[in-house]
């Protein structure tokens, strides 16, 4: 145990060297400080796209038809391949696919109740769309099993729709009229990560019997029962050769079924990120390394400087032991302290911009109807991190008074009393 008299001592060589005990705590403080900020920054970046991909379902597949651009069993590319009620029956049976939806688009119709009107966008669809892309019925219902078996003229509005047609009135068991056809409305919704809530929802087999869209779909919104990326590309390639088989065009073919898998973009990108983790880890790291051989090096003056005086505590009696125990502990003072400060300072920061960033996404979300969305979010690192980190700094404060303590522990009374 360390008497008061070394702690005395300790702090008395402090002061008479405050700038170059203040340049010294002030670049360990700097790296921890750097740390947690580029820490806190990429969390901030990564939570961001995260929620952003969370907004629709992060297992699900997308399918659009196009034209074929290989030949096929004799037949020449060009041809178009179109989709149909049946597709959606046999997509719904294959195993590995848990929700699903056809979609018939009706681009550019007029919308209107009363003396209002405007022209949106309305999407024929299943009731799985709602699951898929994480509609948000916030009055209301969606599209249900009912409406698509008898073909009910139901429609959900989008809230930009329902804000521009009744103005704050009551909508729910209205009827609206698209392309001058009535619909009955039965449900307001938004569309998640959307600012703009302009598509109506109506069932599928109500728009194609209206419409005339026959037994036509444009495409199909899965979801996959897939926790890997290769099970997603397993059940995606089923479903290329299943609809390739039935349509009669290569599975390779590109052109003629498009196709978009959420899942294996979701897991590219966290890769990405775990390797910004990574480097930003290293630099932070690579930042405090930097300061912590700045303590070493002054720690190195000060032995040399003190020679005489650590020859006279040997000649006296000191032990190697004691000598090494007063530079370690002067070594882990500054460290330690230092380190300390950096790290309030960085996470305090964190913590003021993180509450800038609530706050600015909380007043988007009442500008856009509770749907506010953002690519940095809690920009903040948690306490284990803050912990590790303090631990990491002791620690190296402890190795970068060593190798001098070490040095000074080795210095012969004679030649230090000699040294000048």
């Amino acid at each position: 145990m360390f008497d008061i008299d070394i702690w005395q001592e300790i702090f008395s060589t402090i002061k008479k060297n405050k700038m170059r005990t203040f340049l010294t705590g002030f670049s360990v403080a700097w790296g921890i400080f750097m740390l947690m900020v580029l820490l806190g920054a990429g969390n901030g970046l990564s939570n961001g796209v995260s929620e952003n991909f969370m907004r629709d379902a992060i297992n699900g597949m997308w399918l659009w038809s196009g034209e074929t651009s290989m030949p096929y069993k004799g037949m020449k590319e060009g041809r178009q391949i179109q989709f149909t009620n049946s597709d959606y029956e046999t997509l719904k049976a294959l195993p590995g696919i848990e929700k699903t939806s056809g979609r018939y688009y009706l681009n550019g119709n007029t919308f209107s109740y009363g003396n209002e009107y405007g022209n949106y966008t309305a999407i024929t669809c299943h009731p799985d769309l709602q699951d898929v892309e994480s509609i948000q019925v916030i009055k209301g219902r969606f599209i249900n099993d009912i409406d698509i078996r008898t073909t009910r003229k139901s429609v959900v509005l989008g809230k930009d729709i329902y804000d521009a047609l009744f103005k704050k009135k009551e909508a729910i068991g209205e009827y609206v009229k698209i392309n001058s056809i009535p619909f009955k409305v039965v449900g307001i919704c938004k569309e998640n990560g959307s600012t703009r809530h302009r598509n109506a929802y109506i069932p599928v087999t109500t728009g194609q019997k209206v419409f005339n869209g026959s037994n036509r779909l444009h495409n199909f919104a899965l979801t996959i029962n897939a926790k890997t990326l290769d099970e997603s590309k397993a059940i995606e390639t089923e479903v290329r050769q299943t609809l390739a088989h039935k349509h009669r065009f290569n599975a390779d073919d590109k052109s003629a079924l498009g196709s978009y898998n959420k899942l294996e973009d979701v897991m590219q990108t966290m890769k990405i990120f775990q390797a910004i983790k990574i480097f930003i880890w290293i630099i932070g790291i690579g930042t405090l390394i930097a300061g912590v051989v700045g303590v070493s090096n002054i720690m190195l003056i000060i032995v040399k400087e003190r020679t005489k005086e650590i020859g006279v505590r040997k000649a006296i009696g000191a032990s190697p032991a004691s000598v090494i125990g007063l530079i370690l502990l002067e070594s882990v003072l500054i460290t330690t302290v230092a380190g300390y400060i950096g790290l309030v300072l960085g996470t305090g920061l964190m913590e003021g911009i993180n509450f800038f960033v609530e706050q600015q996404y909380a007043a988007a979300e009442v500008a856009n109807g509770g749907m506010g969305t953002t690519f940095f979010r809690n920009p903040t690192v948690n306490l284990n991190i803050a912990a590790l980190a303090t631990l990491l700094l002791v620690i190296a404060g402890t190795l970068a008074g060593y190798i001098p303590a070490k040095r000074a522990a080795k210095i012969k009374p004679i030649e230090a009393l000699r040294d000048e």
